[in-house]
């Protein structure tokens, strides 16, 4: 067990924003995690992976915690499914490529999104049509209150939109270790969402594959949003928000063509780093609440491609935050209230920061 001492965050978090921690600890496994833990049982602390949907503000005085449990392992198979379980500090999309590569369906749309295997669980992340309660089976998180190993069926994660029991009842009280996922032998394609069938045509593909959706998905995220590794961001900064029928009515009256969608028809819009704000103009029950596009309210507002300093909104996308290479995480912050007042002053609309605030 090494615990390091004032050590830079910086290298382990999207942002890029230079913090420090007053300790830092790396787990492999639930045997390392229970050591540490046991050698530091109070204090201020923090669970880390791939740091894709935080934003620190400030230095962490505590110990941060990094999760590096690693491993992709086919534990068991039928005629339709094949099961897979990943340890919670895998890269994402490592996993997926694996799946490509093994020609196995389910998320092939959820390609090139950042961050760990762990993460997905707690956002029930999402992209062109496809969620990861589809394809979940079951997860393990290690109890920091007994150090209890338990097991979590799909049920039990109460999945909704960018939403899960780890956000809300079991905040702060489990450290996901492992997921298993449950993997299609014969894939159900789904192009139907945003551009993919636009892309495939231009790609000139004939024969539908999950590389094929796959390769057109990464073409489009790449075409649209900012790579992490070039410009600190953390995705998707604002929920899109929900309004009762009757406001929206109100809304869509003084501001004709507002992209909206039934809040119950989820288009699936990635939160860890995704497209969110192409939400189509569709009608949907008069009486059910609907789902703005945060990402159209806050363009309108003026903000897309704004920048002061190296505090920034995306060029290309509204939703999108960004540090262009030495904002501080005040200066995010204090931009992304701005974005939140204009708003709420122009549509009478509030929304919700979708990134972990430090």
């Amino acid at each position: 067990m090494t615990i390091q001492s004032n050590v830079s965050l910086k290298a382990l978090h999207t942002f890029g924003i230079n913090v420090q921690a007053r300790q830092l600890a790396t787990f492999q496994d639930q045997d390392s995690l229970a050591e540490i833990l046991a050698a530091y049982p109070d204090g201020h602390r923090l669970i880390l992976g791939g740091g894709s949907n935080i934003l620190f503000t400030q230095d962490f005085d505590g110990l941060v915690l990094k999760n590096e449990v690693m491993g992709i392992e086919t534990i068991a198979e039928d005629d339709n499914y094949v099961y897979i379980k990943v340890g919670a500090g895998e890269n994402w999309h490592r996993f997926v490529q694996h799946c490509i590569r093994q020609d196995l369906g389910g998320v092939e749309n959820l390609s090139l999104i950042p961050g760990c295997v762990g993460a997905s669980p707690m956002q029930n992340i999402g992209a062109y049509g496809m969620e990861i309660k589809e394809v979940f089976q079951e997860l393990e998180a290690y109890h920091l209150g007994d150090g209890a190993l338990q097991a979590f069926s799909l049920n039990d994660c109460a999945f909704g939109y960018r939403e899960s029991v780890f956000k809300n009842k079991c905040k702060d009280q489990f450290v996901i270790l492992n997921v298993t996922f449950r993997l299609r032998r014969a894939p159900i394609f789904n192009t139907t969402y945003g551009a993919i069938e636009q892309e495939l045509e231009r790609m000139g593909v004939k024969d539908l594959s999950v590389k094929a959706i796959s390769d057109a998905v990464i073409n489009i995220r790449s075409s649209k949003l900012p790579d992490p590794a070039k410009i600190g961001n953390a995705g998707s900064f604002f929920k899109n928000p929900v309004v009762s029928a009757a406001a929206f009515a109100k809304l869509s009256a003084a501001h004709p063509g507002m992209p909206a969608y039934p809040a119950e028809q989820e288009p699936y819009l990635s939160s860890v780093s995704g497209d969110q704000g192409e939400a189509e103009d569709v009608a949907g029950d008069a009486g059910a609440p609907m789902k703005l596009a945060a990402g159209w309210l806050i363009e309108q507002c003026g903000w897309k491609g704004y920048r002061k300093g190296d505090a920034g909104v995306h060029e290309r996308q509204a939703l999108v935050l960004v540090n262009y290479g030495n904002a501080t995480g005040k200066e995010i912050y204090d931009l992304s209230q701005e974005i939140l007042e204009s708003v709420q002053k122009k549509f009478g609309v509030t929304l919700e920061r979708e990134v972990n605030i430090i």
